[in-house]
Protein backbone atom coordinates (compact mmCIF):
# COMPACT_ATOMS: atom_id res chain seq x y z
CA UNK A 1 0.00 0.00 0.00
CA UNK A 2 1.11 3.00 -0.81
CA UNK A 3 0.15 5.01 2.45
CA UNK A 4 0.74 8.79 1.38
CA UNK A 5 -1.63 7.94 -2.22
CA UNK A 6 -3.82 6.49 0.09
CA UNK A 7 -3.92 9.46 1.92
CA UNK A 8 -4.45 11.81 -1.15
CA UNK A 9 -7.42 10.04 -2.04
CA UNK A 10 -10.17 10.15 -0.10
CA UNK A 11 -10.42 10.51 3.37
CA UNK A 12 -12.80 8.43 5.29
CA UNK A 13 -12.93 6.07 8.75
CA UNK A 14 -13.15 3.29 6.73
CA UNK A 15 -10.05 4.04 4.80
CA UNK A 16 -8.40 4.93 8.37
CA UNK A 17 -9.43 1.29 9.62
CA UNK A 18 -7.85 -0.15 6.33
CA UNK A 19 -4.60 1.89 7.18
CA UNK A 20 -4.07 0.89 10.78
CA UNK A 21 -4.68 -3.03 9.78
CA UNK A 22 -2.05 -2.75 7.26
CA UNK A 23 0.10 -1.10 9.70
CA UNK A 24 -0.27 -3.40 12.08
CA UNK A 25 2.44 -3.72 14.35
CA UNK A 26 4.70 -2.95 11.42
CA UNK A 27 7.45 -0.61 13.07
CA UNK A 28 8.68 0.78 9.70
CA UNK A 29 5.08 1.02 8.29
CA UNK A 30 4.29 2.45 11.43
CA UNK A 31 7.16 5.37 10.50
CA UNK A 32 6.16 5.94 7.22
CA UNK A 33 2.92 7.18 8.68
CA UNK A 34 4.77 9.40 10.84
CA UNK A 35 6.94 10.69 8.05
CA UNK A 36 4.41 11.20 6.34
CA UNK A 37 2.02 13.33 8.86
CA UNK A 38 5.34 15.05 9.70
CA UNK A 39 6.15 15.80 6.13
CA UNK A 40 2.97 17.04 5.10
CA UNK A 41 1.58 18.93 2.83
CA UNK A 42 -0.87 20.57 5.10
CA UNK A 43 -3.80 18.54 4.11
CA UNK A 44 -1.81 14.63 4.14
CA UNK A 45 -0.85 15.59 7.58
CA UNK A 46 -4.53 16.20 8.71
CA UNK A 47 -5.34 13.16 7.06
CA UNK A 48 -2.04 10.76 8.32
CA UNK A 49 -3.28 12.17 12.15
CA UNK A 50 -6.17 10.38 12.20
CA UNK A 51 -4.48 6.67 11.21
CA UNK A 52 -1.71 7.51 13.51
CA UNK A 53 -3.73 8.21 16.28
CA UNK A 54 -5.35 4.69 15.75
CA UNK A 55 -2.54 2.63 15.28
CA UNK A 56 -1.42 3.94 17.67
CA UNK A 57 -4.49 3.01 20.26
CA UNK A 58 -3.76 -0.55 19.14
CA UNK A 59 -0.35 -0.42 19.79
CA UNK A 60 1.03 2.33 21.99
CA UNK A 61 4.75 0.84 22.11
CA UNK A 62 5.06 2.00 18.41
CA UNK A 63 4.91 5.48 19.50
CA UNK A 64 7.87 5.13 22.37
CA UNK A 65 10.29 6.35 19.09
CA UNK A 66 9.03 9.16 17.55
CA UNK A 67 7.52 10.63 21.12
CA UNK A 68 9.77 13.85 20.89
CA UNK A 69 9.23 14.32 17.19
CA UNK A 70 5.42 14.24 17.90
CA UNK A 71 5.45 16.57 20.78
CA UNK A 72 8.07 19.18 18.88
CA UNK A 73 5.73 18.83 15.71
CA UNK A 74 2.05 19.51 18.07
CA UNK A 75 4.11 22.10 19.48
CA UNK A 76 4.55 24.47 16.99
CA UNK A 77 1.94 27.68 16.39
CA UNK A 78 1.31 26.78 12.77
CA UNK A 79 -0.15 23.39 13.90
CA UNK A 80 -3.86 22.41 12.54
CA UNK A 81 -6.14 22.00 15.20
CA UNK A 82 -6.84 18.31 13.28
CA UNK A 83 -3.32 17.35 14.14
CA UNK A 84 -3.85 18.65 17.80
CA UNK A 85 -6.27 16.83 18.72
CA UNK A 86 -5.48 13.29 17.11
CA UNK A 87 -1.99 13.45 18.26
CA UNK A 88 -3.43 14.77 21.95
CA UNK A 89 -6.00 12.09 21.41
CA UNK A 90 -2.93 9.31 20.70
CA UNK A 91 -1.64 10.82 24.11
CA UNK A 92 -3.88 9.20 26.03
CA UNK A 93 -3.32 5.63 25.12
CA UNK A 94 0.29 5.71 26.39
CA UNK A 95 2.31 5.62 29.08
CA UNK A 96 3.96 8.51 28.48
CA UNK A 97 7.93 8.82 29.89
CA UNK A 98 8.77 10.63 32.82
CA UNK A 99 11.09 12.83 31.14
CA UNK A 100 8.17 14.15 28.92
CA UNK A 101 6.03 14.50 31.84
CA UNK A 102 6.07 18.40 32.18
CA UNK A 103 5.88 19.50 28.67
CA UNK A 104 2.64 17.36 28.02
CA UNK A 105 1.24 18.78 31.63
CA UNK A 106 2.15 22.11 30.62
CA UNK A 107 0.68 21.03 26.71
CA UNK A 108 -2.12 19.69 27.93
CA UNK A 109 -3.45 22.63 30.66
CA UNK A 110 -2.50 25.12 27.35
CA UNK A 111 -5.22 23.53 25.47
CA UNK A 112 -7.63 23.44 28.16
CA UNK A 113 -7.15 26.73 29.16
CA UNK A 114 -7.43 28.13 25.96
CA UNK A 115 -11.07 29.16 24.95
CA UNK A 116 -9.85 29.08 20.85
CA UNK A 117 -9.34 25.34 21.41
CA UNK A 118 -11.64 22.99 19.84
CA UNK A 119 -13.95 20.74 22.68
CA UNK A 120 -11.95 17.61 21.43
CA UNK A 121 -8.69 19.18 21.98
CA UNK A 122 -9.83 19.93 25.73
CA UNK A 123 -11.48 16.62 26.36
CA UNK A 124 -9.05 14.79 25.17
CA UNK A 125 -6.28 17.09 27.07
CA UNK A 126 -7.99 16.74 30.50
CA UNK A 127 -7.74 12.55 30.17
CA UNK A 128 -4.10 12.93 29.29
CA UNK A 129 -3.91 15.12 32.37
CA UNK A 130 -5.83 12.66 34.57
CA UNK A 131 -3.63 9.95 32.93
CA UNK A 132 -0.61 12.21 34.25
CA UNK A 133 -2.42 12.78 37.84
CA UNK A 134 -1.47 8.93 39.02
CA UNK A 135 2.15 9.63 38.86
CA UNK A 136 1.82 13.31 39.42
CA UNK A 137 -0.92 14.24 42.16
CA UNK A 138 0.01 17.51 42.46
CA UNK A 139 -1.63 18.45 39.41
CA UNK A 140 -4.99 17.54 40.47
CA UNK A 141 -5.93 20.69 42.44
CA UNK A 142 -5.18 22.39 39.36
CA UNK A 143 -6.78 20.46 36.76
CA UNK A 144 -9.78 20.25 39.27
CA UNK A 145 -9.81 23.88 39.10
CA UNK A 146 -9.59 24.37 35.10
CA UNK A 147 -12.30 21.50 34.61
CA UNK A 148 -14.65 23.23 37.35
CA UNK A 149 -14.26 27.05 35.90
CA UNK A 150 -15.29 26.02 32.51
CA UNK A 151 -18.11 23.42 33.34
CA UNK A 152 -20.84 26.46 33.49
CA UNK A 153 -19.75 26.92 29.77
CA UNK A 154 -19.10 23.53 28.33
CA UNK A 155 -20.79 21.79 25.93
CA UNK A 156 -22.60 18.02 26.34
CA UNK A 157 -19.09 16.51 25.13
CA UNK A 158 -17.09 18.83 27.56
CA UNK A 159 -19.39 18.03 30.62
CA UNK A 160 -19.50 14.50 29.91
CA UNK A 161 -16.04 14.26 29.96
CA UNK A 162 -15.13 16.54 33.02
CA UNK A 163 -17.56 14.98 35.23
CA UNK A 164 -15.92 11.63 34.66
CA UNK A 165 -12.63 13.02 35.09
CA UNK A 166 -13.39 14.65 38.49
CA UNK A 167 -14.80 11.51 39.55
CA UNK A 168 -11.68 9.84 38.64
CA UNK A 169 -9.12 12.48 40.37
CA UNK A 170 -11.38 12.69 43.25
Amino acid sequence: MDLKKTLAKEHSKFQTLQIVDYVGVNKERFKQIINIYLAGPYRITQRAAWPLSYCVERHPELIEPHLKTILDFVDRPDTHAAVRRNTVRLLQFIEIPKRFHARVINLCFEYLLNKKQPVAVKVFSMTVLANLSQSSPEIKKELRIAIEDQLPYGSAGFVSRAKKVLKEIG
